[in-house]
C-alpha cells in the first residue's frame, strides 16, 4: 500500500494553501456569511443513508471546502480508505486488517481476504447468535427452575460494554417487552452489588464479553455473579444462565459456560468498532433479528456512501475535515456531542472512546512525531438538559467550541407537543450560538458574542437503520481524522500501559510481594490501601 504522505504536512502545498485561508476564515462572521449568500444552507447541506448534515454554521465557504478536499487527498485519504475496505493490514502496530465493515455486509456479497472469503463465515456466525436470540426472547431458553428468562446482563469493558449499553438504550422502543437489559463493567464492587441486588438468579441470564476471556475487570465481575449465582443454583445448572462472547474456550469451559454457547470473533475487528459482531449479542437478544439486519444494513449504507461519494459531498469526509478545521486552525481543545434525544443519552461517552481511544496519539503511522495536534477531548450530554448546564460556557466562555447538534425529527410516541419544544430548543441553540447578542443598550453581562459553530445532523426517526447509519458516519469521521494527522487509529497501547501497571499493584496490594518499587506517592497510597483492606 501506498504510504499517506511522504513529507510532513506542514511540507505540502495544500497545507500552506489552508493556512493562509485559515488567517482570513478567522475574522469571518457567520452571520455575514449568511447575508452574503441566501443558498448558503442548501449548498452546505448533505444527505445519505437516511441522515442529513448541515454544515452550513461552520466557518467554511467552498474554497475552504475545496481547500481542505485538496488536503485529504494530498494525505491519501482515499487511499488509505480504499486499502482498510480492502482488507489490507492498516493496523501497522498490531499488523492487522481493520474490517468491521465486512461485519454489516449484506449476505450475498463477496470478501476475499488474505484467500478466504469473510462473509460466509460472518453469515454462519450471525445466523447462530440470531437462533439463540430467538430461543431467548421466544421463551424457549429456560433458566434453571425452567422459567423464562426475564432480565439480560452484560459484563464486558470499554468497546464491550459501552456499544450494547448505548445500542440498547437507543433502540429501547424496539426491545423485547418481557426482556430488561442491564450492564456491569466498571470493577467498583458498588456497581457490580447494586445490578445483582435487583436480580432473580432463576431468570437471569449472563452474558460474558472478553475476547481472551482474561480481562481483569470483566473477569472480577463475571465472578462475582458466577458465585452469586451459585449460591442459589448448582454448577451444572451454570450452563443455562452463563453465555460468551470470546476466543478462548479453554476458559471459557472452565467457567462452567458450554463450548456452544460461545460466540467468537476475529482479531480485525476492534474493541471499539465490535458492535457489529458477536459484541451486540444483547442487542440482538433485545431487537430481535429483523430488527438488528435493519441495524447492519444502515451501517452497510453509509459504508457505500463513505466508499464512492466524491470528498467534497461525503458525509463522514465532511465531518471529520470540519473537526480537523478547527481542531488545526482555529486552536480548539474539544468537542460538545448534544443529542436531543434522550434515547441516545450514553452517545456521547460511544463517541468519547471511538475518537479519543483511536486518535489520542501523538507519533505518525511511521513512529515519528506528529506535528499536528491530533484529537480533540470529545464530551457533552442530552439536551435540553445539557442547555441548563454547560450551555451557558458556550455562549458566553472563553473558549471556542464546536457542537454537534443531533437529532430525530419524529418521535416513536404522541407527545407531539413535547417534540416541538425539543425541536425548538436544539434548532434554537445553534442559531443562538451563531447569532449571539449585541445591543449597546444592555449591560456587558448579557451581551452574548456569537460566531460560534455548529453542526445539525437530522434523520427523521431514531430506528435500528438510522442508529446504524449514525454509528458507522462518525466511525469513519474518526479514520479520516486518523489519515488526516497520519495516525493509526486502531490500537491503544495507552489504555494496555495502565491494566499492565494495575496488575502489578494488585499483586501489592494483596500482599504477596512488599510495597517499595514505585514513587513515594504511589507507595504511599498502597501502604494506606493495604493497611485498610487487613
Amino acid at each position: 500500500m501506498r504510504e499517506s504522505s511522504q513529507h510532513p504536512p506542514s511540507h505540502l502545498p495544500q497545507a500552506a494553501a489552508l493556512a493562509d485561508h485559515a488567517r482570513q476564515a478567522r475574522q469571518w462572521q457567520l452571520t455575514d456569511l449568511f447575508r452574503q449568500d441566501a443558498s448558503r444552507a442548501a449548498r452546505f447541506t448533505l444527505e445519505a443513508a437516511g441522515l442529513c448534515l448541515d454544515f452550513s454554521k461552520n466557518h467554511v465557504t467552498e474554497q475552504t471546502v475545496a481547500l481542505l478536499t485538496e488536503f485529504a487527498q494530498a494525505r491519501g485519504v482515499e487511499t488509505l480508505r480504499d486499502a482498510m475496505f480492502r482488507g489490507e493490514r492498516i493496523n501497522l502496530s498490531e499488523q492487522r486488517a481493520v474490517l468491521h465493515t465486512a461485519l454489516r455486509m449484506p449476505p450475498d456479497a463477496r470478501l476475499m481476504v488474505d484467500g478466504e472469503e469473510l462473509v460466509d463465515e460472518i453469515q454462519r456466525g450471525l445466523r447462530r447468535m440470531e437462533s439463540f436470540a430467538q430461543q431467548v426472547r421466544h421463551g424457549q431458553w429456560k433458566g434453571y427452575t425452567g422459567r423464562e428468562i426475564t432480565d439480560v446482563v452484560n459484563i464486558g469493558i470499554g468497546g464491550s460494554d459501552l456499544g450494547p449499553a448505548m445500542t440498547c438504550a437507543a433502540m429501547r422502543h424496539y426491545s423485547h417487552p418481557r426482556l430488561r437489559f442491564h450492564f456491569l463493567s466498571n470493577v467498583d464492587g458498588h456497581a457490580t452489588v447494586a445490578t445483582l441486588a435487583a436480580l432473580d438468579p432463576a431468570t437471569t441470564l449472563f452474558i460474558i464479553s472478553s475476547k481472551s476471556f482474561t480481562t481483569q475487570e470483566t473477569m472480577l465481575n463475571a465472578h462475582a455473579a458466577r458465585r452469586w449465582f451459585l449460591a442459589h443454583g448448582k454448577e451444572k445448572d451454570l450452563a443455562a444462565h452463563f453465555v460468551a462472547v470470546s476466543t478462548n474456550t479453554s476458559a471459557v469451559t472452565a467457567f462452567g459456560i458450554a463450548a456452544d454457547n460461545m460466540f467468537p470473533f476475529r482479531d480485525w475487528v476492534g474493541g471499539r468498532f465490535s458492535i457489529w459482531s458477536s459484541i451486540g449479542l444483547s442487542l440482538l437478544v433485545a431487537i430481535g433479528a429483523d430488527h438488528f439486519r435493519a441495524f447492519l444494513a444502515g451501517a452497510h449504507a453509509m459504508d457505500e456512501h463513505f466508499q464512492h461519494a466524491p470528498l467534497h459531498s461525503n458525509l463522514p469526509v465532511m465531518l471529520a475535515l470540519i473537526a480537523f478545521w478547527y481542531r488545526e486552525y482555529f486552536g480548539t481543545s474539544s468537542q460538545l456531542i448534544a443529542p436531543y434525544h434522550e434515547d441516545l443519552r450514553h452517545f456521547p461517552a460511544y463517541l468519547q472512546q471511538l475518537e479519543m481511544e483511536s486518535n489520542g496519539k501523538s507519533v505518525t503511522r511511521k513512529g515519528e512525531p506528529t506535528p499536528m495536534k491530533t484529537s480533540a477531548v470529545i464530551w457533552g450530554s442530552t439536551g435540553t438538559n445539557n442547555q441548563h448546564a454547560y450551555f451557558q460556557m458556550l455562549h458566553q466562555g472563553s473558549d471556542l467550541i464546536p457542537v454537534d447538534f443531533i437529532a430525530a425529527l419524529k418521535p416513536h410516541h404522541d407527545l407531539i407537543d413535547q417534540q416541538r419544544a425539543l425541536l425548538a430548543n436544539c434548532f434554537a441553540q445553534a442559531e443562538a450560538l451563531m447569532n449571539g447578542v449585541q445591543d449597546a443598550s444592555l449591560p456587558t453581562h448579557r451581551l452574548f458574542p456569537g460566531n460560534r459553530p455548529s453542526t445539525m445532523l437530522l434523520m427523521d426517526q431514531l430506528t435500528p437503520a438510522s442508529l446504524g447509519a449514525l454509528i458507522a458516519l462518525y466511525e469513519h469521521k474518526t479514520f479520516v481524522l486518523g489519515a488526516l494527522w497520519d495516525i493509526n487509529s486502531f490500537d491503544q497501547w495507552g489504555v494496555e500501559l495502565g491494566k499492565t501497571m494495575a496488575l502489578r499493584i494488585l499483586v501489592e496490594l494483596e500482599g504477596s510481594e512488599s510495597a517499595g518499587q514505585h514513587d513515594s506517592s504511589t507507595n504511599a497510597l498502597i501502604a494506606r490501601a493495604r493497611s485498610a483492606l487487613k
